[in-house]
Parts: C-alpha cells; structure tokens; sequence
C-alpha cells in the first residue's frame, strides 16, 4: 500500500512550525555578570500569545499519527500479529533516536556538573533541551492503547472522539472547577487522544465521506473556542505561560480540546488541493527530506540555539534591543536564519548515527507476531515515566544529575530490546536450528 503523501506533510508542517515556534519566542539576554538568562516573551509581551494560535500545530501530528497507526495496526492484525509485537515496533523506532540524544545530553550535563558550571544556568540549559519532551510519553502511551482504541473505532466509529471528548470536559472541570490534584493528567491522553482517534476516523473515510462533516468541525470547534476564551476562564495562549492559571496545555483544556476539532476539520478542508499540489514531484521532494528527517529536528532544534548563544551571547556579539520592540522583531530574521543554518549542518553531522540507528533498529525489532512480552510492556511503562520527568523538569533539575530518570530511559529502552533476542535464543534452542546472520 503506498503511502499517504498529505499524512506525510501534515507530520512534516508540524514539525516544521514546532520548530520555527521555539526559535521565534526564544528570547536570550546577556546579564552584566555574564550570565544568560532567557525572559519569557509570551508572559512578557501579552499580545504574543495570539501568535500561538497559528503555531500550536501539534494537534495535526496526533491526527496524521492516528490516521497511519490504525493502518499499520489494522494491516499488522490482518497478517496475524500481535499487540505487543506492533508496540515494540513502534516504541523502538522511537526510542532508539530519543536514547542517543537523552545519553549526549545527559553526558553534557554530568561533565558540566562535574566542572562546577552555574547550576542556575545548568538548570536552564537542561530544561530547554527538554521542553519538547512532552510529547513523547503522550505518544507512547497513546501507542500502546492503539490496539484498544482501534477495536472501539470499529465498533462503535465516529461516537468513540465525542465520548473521549466528554471525558475530557469532564476532567476538565474536575481541574478548573475543582482543583483536583493530578486529575488533569488524565486529559493528555484524553484530550490528544480525541485527535488521534479522528485520525482513525479520517482513514476510514468516516470524515470525508460527506463535506459537511469537516466543516462543522472547523466551524464548530473554532466558535467554542472563542466562546471558551471570550466567556470563560481559558487564556488565548495555547502554549504553557508561567503563572497562567488555568492553562490550555498543562494540562490540556476545554479551549484546547476545541482547537484540536477545529484544526482537525480544517486539515480535512485543506486536503484535496494540498494533495493535488504534492503529486507534483517537484514539490514532493521538497516535502519528503523533512518528513524523513522529522525525528532528527524535532530532538535536536534546540541544540542551536545553544550554539548561537555561546557564539553570539556569551562573547557580547549580539545586539540586545528591548525584548518585543521593533528592532527586536527585526533582529528575528537573521536569528531563524543562522538557527535553520546551524540546525542544518546538526541534521548532516547526524547522518551516520541515523544510518547506524537503523541498522541497530533491524537487528533489535521484535517480531510481528510476539505473545510473552512483559519486558517490552515494563520498558515502555519504565519509558513513559521517565520521558514525562525529563518534560516537566528538564535534564537538569536544579542543576542538579537526574539520575533516577535516566536510569528509567536507559532500563526501559534495553527492556524493549529484550524481547527480540529472548524470541531468538529461544529459536535457537529448538532442535535443528542454527543462528544465521540478521539481514540489515
């Protein structure tokens, strides 16, 4: 089956503005004591926050994932595979890149830790090469619930998003109205979890059938959210602002549930044009080297900001005009530029270690049709808690070595690994068996 080039695109475009979003809102300063320091522009310049509305994307990466995921579960359980065989696929391919770069990082950390660097500074620099984290516990999660989900898609099809979605409002008024601890920790899978699910539906052809559907959609979840944040508590920000109370995001709300339906339908909407533009091969080799490359810039974009800073900060080099004025605005320009620069030449260095990450994903794969998997199941539990520290506290809490998160993620990623090689040996240890090379 030949692969969906708009699914392609939407993960691409959302990594694209993912990436575009961090750098733009980035704002460095360079303290008399030498200190950099990084001032929130969204909670500095307020109006900032209507900029999010155009670079929350990330809603149309949980669609475009629920749309290919239920087609590989969907083909995976045709052929006669198994739950955990699919997951430890899946849970592979991205750990294996999330490892190498959690291990340089945390390498990083442990040297400057061990130099005596600033532990204020320590502690910035780890939270931002882990702000994007987020995402990844979400997604895993949602993975290994796919086989579940999926079997309520086809029972139930278009009345399963409304009922995550009720669950959601309900848990949100749990946490808004009432203040329940921790119970808004149920809405990243919920709430996310809706878009995933339309994903499904999307592939089924549930939502395209008849043209109205993605239009209510776009309409309808466009009006209440602007209802939600003209009447109600929700700030217009769609990305975390701190001392923002309630937030879109952490965890996600009723404004953002309306987002995600809104953007859903209009990705539906902007379809066949957009599809009809990326049959030109032209435009599809401009569009495949991001999507192929998307794991890479999506782990790793932070890194040049890093880069810029030392350069450009650190040596004084680089003009300071006051945060949100027009020279500030105007100083954006040449920033993306020498950030997509520097990025660039990150994803070229990189390729080697991608090449060997795919050799090393051929030869640890479990196998499609795996039933005795509880490592597999331990490793991706003991990799969601330690993902989600890494998001909320950043590789270097108080400056200090996370030591119990990293260990989790190193246990969790060999623990998904386990089952391929104790399905070998046990091959191996049938009579007439012999050990052959792994094809790669």
């Amino acid at each position: 089956m030949s692969r969906d080039r708009y699914v392609d695109f939407l993960r691409a475009w959302a990594i694209v503005l993912v990436v575009l979003g961090h750098w733009l809102i980035t704002a460095l300063v360079r303290e008399p004591d030498g200190r950099i320091t990084a001032p929130e522009l969204l909670a500095t310049v307020d109006w900032t926050q209507w900029l999010t509305l155009g670079f929350q994307i990330m809603p149309l990466f949980f669609l475009a994932g629920g749309h290919a995921a239920g087609g590989s579960w969907a083909r995976v359980r045709a052929e006669g595979g198994t739950p955990a065989g699919w997951l430890g696929r899946r849970a592979l391919r991205l750990l294996l890149p999330v490892a190498v770069y959690s291990g340089a990082v945390l390498l990083a950390v442990g040297i400057c830790t061990a130099a005596g660097v600033d532990a204020d500074t320590l502690a910035l620099v780890g939270w931002a090469m882990g702000m994007q984290f987020w995402f990844l516990p979400v997604y895993l999660l949602l993975s290994a619930l796919t086989p579940l989900l999926y079997a309520a898609h086809r029972r139930w099809g278009l009345r399963v998003p409304p009922l995550l979605g009720a669950l959601a409002l309900a848990v949100d008024a749990l946490v808004v109205g009432v203040h329940v601890p921790y119970a808004g920790l149920l809405n990243y899978v919920l709430v996310w979890g809706v878009a995933y699910q339309l994903g499904f539906c999307w592939r089924d052809g549930l939502l395209t059938g008849r043209r109205p559907v993605p239009l209510a959609m776009a309409a309808g979840g466009g009006l209440a959210f602007a209802a939600l944040v003209a009447l109600g508590p929700f700030p217009v920000s769609l990305i975390l602002v701190t001392g923002q109370s309630p937030s879109n995001t952490d965890p996600p709300s009723a404004a953002m549930l309306a987002w995600v339906v809104a953007q859903a339908g209009l990705s539906l909407l902007a379809a066949p044009p957009l599809r009809r533009l990326l049959d030109r091969e032209r435009v599809w080799r401009l569009v495949r080297p991001v999507g192929a490359a998307s794991m890479t810039l999506y782990l790793w974009h932070m890194l040049p900001v890093l880069i810029a800073a030392a350069a450009f900060y650190l040596t004084g080099l680089a003009p300071e005009p006051a945060l949100g004025s027009a020279a500030w605005w105007a100083l954006r320009v040449p920033w993306l530029l020498v950030l997509g620069a520097v990025l660039a030449c990150v994803v070229f260095a990189l390729r080697p270690v991608e090449r060997g990450l795919g050799v090393l994903y051929e030869r640890t794969v479990p196998d499609a049709g795996l039933r005795r998997a509880w490592p597999l199941w331990a490793g991706v539990a003991l990799a969601v808690v330690a993902l989600g520290r890494f998001a909320v506290r950043g590789f270097a809490p108080d400056g200090r070595f996370p030591v119990l998160p990293a260990v989790g993620l190193a246990l969790g990623t060999v623990l998904v690994t386990v089952p391929r090689w104790t399905a070998a040996e046990r091959r191996l240890g049938q009579p007439g068996a012999t050990r052959t090379p792994d094809r790669v």
